[in-house]
């Protein structure tokens, strides 16, 4: 028995139509498409599924799925298989499903239920109703529906602007009290614990002319999340602005504040950044979660070597310390690792920044204000009169900031920062090109580190990719200008892992961890510094040190089968 048969056997179609319906359908790749142009119905092709498959067929339309149900089975893995939790009852998972025929949708429930520890029903739903439960995953559930409603409905005179004067304009505060009141308020709401419940760094909000788009960035990668109507981007734009208490009349110039939230129990900071856009402001919010704490620095993915080169910069008692990455790369990550190694009961502890990320206890921690002059070159100069020991510059970004940091150094104070290159031997040359003078960095710097982020494969996940031909040489060729006894030390396997889905992780990869190239400063870097402080000298003696490249440092963590291979060859 077909689903053809079925139909046929029902009235739907004619038995002299199943043939063609068929060939139809091989050619397609697509039945319920080639039924769809025939005139059958989709109520009328479920119906026939579910006889077919012996499932229960189940409508969802004006059935809203609370968030408690839908964290049974994660959002990628919905999306991947396309199935979705729709409810609980009797202590099984009822899960709603379209294709009652994929072997590979039906492993992946089993898979998720084993995992769960509870048994589970399975029924068929409409693709309509599916793509409305998935919707749930993304924010729009019935709160915030009801609440978009109501913010359309203030909004249908038209493109009117809610709450866009300053509050004191107002007479008696109705336009603070529009604003403090508006459904608007839920929506940011639910934005907000959408994007920390689904462990995202940064969520973007930008016009795009007929909606507003909401993405967030989850493991480096951005992925829509909502889209909202183009009417509620004002209202949306000055709700996060009375939030970061910024200007609501300004739309020329970018702004950047910051606020406070409790989530789930959870204080999040919030870091926002407003931008003048063709549609109009795009604001970008970067998320930090201070209950996380700051890492362990034997945590953050550093090799035997490097961690035991950066705590012996760390006991050091002066000089100067510079990680060096793009923006996004963990840099302040691994600046709060390492200051929280340090002593701060027994040291001075001073720190510049913008923003503030973290709270350390113990440690004197400012806020850089460029707006009122307030920048990293004068907070350097207030610091060196508090009796610092230990000063963390937020970044040198500027010729009067390096020289202060290096003047910090020489003068018996251990300085940390950040600089802007594309790899740790790069540090050197940037530095001389901001106008330090060659001959203070000999007795200055101590340690260059340059870091990225790369995926974590999915435990019990990935396919093994025999290491040979190509990628055997292309490991070889690497590690080739290494000296002998540092190549010794470099054990290739016979085998790596690939990006591969399973019912768990869809993706293959889920998390982050960070690769280094750390460089120290020896007599023979010395010499090269005052002679020849090119980018390539300075490598080949960190070569010579036995120093690491990132993607070297890549490729033995993919040899430990905690990356994918994939990542290796991003670098």
């Amino acid at each position: 028995m077909t689903l053809l048969d079925i139909l046929a056997a029902r009235g739907v179609i004619e038995r002299s139509e199943i043939d063609a319906l068929a060939e139809r359908a091989r050619a397609s790749g697509d039945l319920d498409a080639a039924l769809a142009d025939q005139g059958v119905s989709t109520e009328q092709i479920l119906s026939a599924k579910s006889e077919l498959f012996g499932i229960p067929l189940q409508t969802l339309e004006g059935r809203e799925v609370p968030f408690e149900i839908l964290k049974h089975v994660p959002e990628e893995s919905a999306s991947y298989y396309h199935f979705v939790p729709i409810g609980v009852r009797d202590g099984a998972l009822e899960v709603g499903l379209t294709d009652p025929d994929s072997i590979e949708a039906r492993d992946a429930v089993n898979f998720i239920a084993s995992r769960l520890g509870i048994p589970y029903k399975l029924y068929l739903i409409s693709p309509q109703d599916f793509e409305r439960v998935r919707e749930s995953y993304k924010g729009l559930s019935g709160e915030v529906t009801k609440a978009l409603s109501d913010l359309e409905g203030e909004l249908s005179g038209g493109e009117v602007e809610v709450g866009v004067e300053p509050p004191a304009a107002a007479p008696g505060g109705a336009e603070t009290q529009i604003v403090e009141e508006a459904p608007v308020t839920k929506i940011v709401a639910t934005i907000l614990h959408y994007a920390t419940d689904g462990d995202a760094s940064d969520i973007h909000i930008e016009h795009m002319g007929e909606e507003v788009r909401v993405r967030f960035r989850v493991d480096g990668v951005l992925n829509t999340s909502l889209t909202l109507p183009r009417k509620v981007h004002a209202a949306l734009v000055t709700r996060i602005k009375i939030l970061s208490n910024l200007r609501l009349d300004e739309k020329r110039k970018p702004q950047d504040g910051r606020f406070s939230a409790r989530i789930e129990g959870r204080r999040i900071d919030f870091r926002v950044s407003t931008f003048p856009s063709y549609y109009g402001e795009k604001v970008v919010m970067r998320i930090l979660d201070t209950a996380k704490g700051v890492k362990p620095l034997a945590e953050m993915g550093l090799s035997e070597r490097n961690l035991a080169l950066i705590r012996a910069a760390l006991a050091r008692p002066y000089g100067l310390i510079l990680i060096s990455g793009p923006t996004g790369s963990g840099k302040s990550t691994t600046l709060y690792a390492m200051l929280n190694e340090i002593d701060r009961e027994k040291f001075n502890v001073l720190s510049l920044e913008d923003p503030v990320e973290y709270n350390i206890p113990g440690m004197s921690q400012s806020q850089i204000r460029p707006e009122i002059g307030y920048t990293f070159a004068t907070g350097l100069r207030h610091t060196l009169r508090q009796d610092p020991d230990i000063i963390m510059v937020g970044e040198i970004r500027d010729k009067e900031t390096a020289q202060l940091a290096v003047q910090a150094a020489l003068t018996g104070h251990l300085v940390f920062s950040t600089i802007h290159t594309n790899n740790a031997v790069g540090v050197v040359p940037r530095l001389l090109d901001m106008g330090v003078d060659p001959f203070l960095l000999p007795p200055t710097l101590i340690l260059a580190i340059a870091q990225r982020l790369v995926q974590l494969i999915c435990p019990r996940s990935g396919k093994t990719l025999p290491v040979d031909g190509s990628i055997r040489a292309q490991i070889e060729k690497e590690f080739s200008d290494l000296p002998e006894t540092h190549r010794r030390e470099v054990s290739i396997p016979k085998e790596v892992l690939v990006v591969a889905p399973t019912p768990e992780c869809p993706k293959g990869t889920r998390g982050r961890t960070a690769v280094f190239e750390v460089l120290t400063m020896d007599k023979p870097l010395e010499h090269v510094i005052l002679k020849e402080p090119v980018e390539a000298a300075v490598l080949g003696v960190a070569r010579s040190q036995g120093m690491l490249t990132m993607k070297e440092d890549a490729m033995q963590k993919a040899f430990r089968k905690e990356i994918p291979w994939e990542e290796v060859n991003k670098l």
